[in-house]
């Protein structure tokens, strides 16, 4: 069996220029700062970063804006990070807002290998602009393709040594539907246990979507 274990600095050193990378979490919650941290410390940049929202000024995702890294945001929402909307208005980055569902719909799409989801959400609105309408049964759709991204940045609670995970009540959120979207899925892990540990039960992301392990502050 492979070993998944990694340190934090090897796996980022994987991460290029140019990236794109899906991190879990909601407001932070979920989101694996140890991992995020490591990136802040490379010269990794023009980053594609797929959220659900922009965190908070020096906080979750909002440590990668600080640093320049990112080039691309796609979120559903930036209202509680001023620096997103300053850089944005200063054409430092492009934001791309999604609304939430929209987006959770689109990262599963990408898991699950469709060509995309249809939603009423946006119709006659600016989320419509250059999109497709589909009419099914007189109603009219927009077509949101799926997401994908080279990597995904999830936060785990308990993982095996393999892989299997487990999540703490919320933190859940949007981590095991980026676990399947991606290329390469990393998980930190706040405890990282034996195999054969995990009542099978509980896991939630199996071990065939997780590439490596990285140890969080609890680990």
């Amino acid at each position: 069996m492979k070993n998944k274990i990694i340190s934090k600095s090897d796996f980022v050193a994987k991460i290029h220029d140019g990236a794109s990378i899906m991190i879990g979490g909601f407001m932070n919650i979920g989101t694996p700062e140890g991992i995020i941290d490591e990136i802040v410390k490379t010269d990794v940049k023009d980053l594609t970063i797929i959220c659900n929202d922009a965190g908070l000024p020096g906080v979750g995702v909002g440590k990668l804006v600080d640093a320049g890294k990112v080039k691309k945001l796609i979120a559903s929402h930036i209202g509680l990070n001023p620096t997103v909307g300053q850089k944005m208005a200063a054409e430092e980055i492009i934001v791309e807002l999604r609304p939430q569902g929209t987006l959770a719909e689109q990262i599963r799409a990408g898991g699950a290998g469709l060509g995309g989801i249809l939603t009423p959400t946006g119709i006659g609105t600016l989320v419509q602009e250059n999109k497709k309408v589909i009419q099914v049964d007189g109603v009219d759709y927009l077509l949101e393709k799926p997401l994908k991204a080279d990597f995904a940045l999830i936060l785990g609670h308990v993982v095996d040594e393999k892989g299997n995970t487990v999540y703490n009540k919320t933190t859940r959120n949007f981590n095991p539907l980026m676990a399947t979207a991606c290329e390469t899925v990393v998980v930190e892990a706040r405890s990282i246990v034996e195999i054969g540990k995990l009542d099978p039960d509980h896991v939630v992301t199996q071990h065939i979507f997780i590439d490596y392990i990285v140890k969080g502050e609890l680990a």
